[in-house]
């Protein structure tokens, strides 16, 4: 069992958001599963988990200073293609892919999203 059912960060711009995390997350092998008009989308791998959606509220979207998303990745390559396509596509680089010496195995990228979202993709298998 999973210990959330979806993830959801903010944007001021769908469509920018939409373009980049259609990038990022294809090299994830996630895909777009959902448009909700100009609301937002989602995007999963086997079921909705990622969420952008616009503020109910009306509101400009915030980060929450101390949030990151934190993605997994099938192996060490993707967790560089997707830092990669991150910066190539405007995200500010937060830590560059290499190993992180907290849980074994553990290799790791960090960026923010077009929106200022502090996103890290994650692979704990062996190189």
């Amino acid at each position: 069992m999973s210990i959330y059912t979806h993830v959801t960060v903010g944007t001021n711009n769908l469509t920018q958001a939409r373009n980049f995390y259609d990038s990022v997350l294809g090299k994830l092998d996630y895909k777009r599963v959902a448009d909700l008009d100009d609301n937002g989308s989602i995007w999963g791998y086997d079921a909705p988990s990622f969420f952008v959606l616009k503020p109910a509220n009306g509101e400009p979207a915030t980060v929450g200073n101390g949030v990151t998303v934190s993605f997994e990745a099938p192996n060490r390559a993707a967790v560089h293609a997707f830092h990669d396509a991150a910066i190539a596509l405007g995200a500010q680089d937060e830590g560059q892919p290499g190993p992180r010496d907290w849980a074994p195995n553990a290799y790791a990228a960090y960026a923010r999203d077009l929106d200022g979202n502090k996103l890290a993709v994650y692979c704990f298998k062996q190189a």
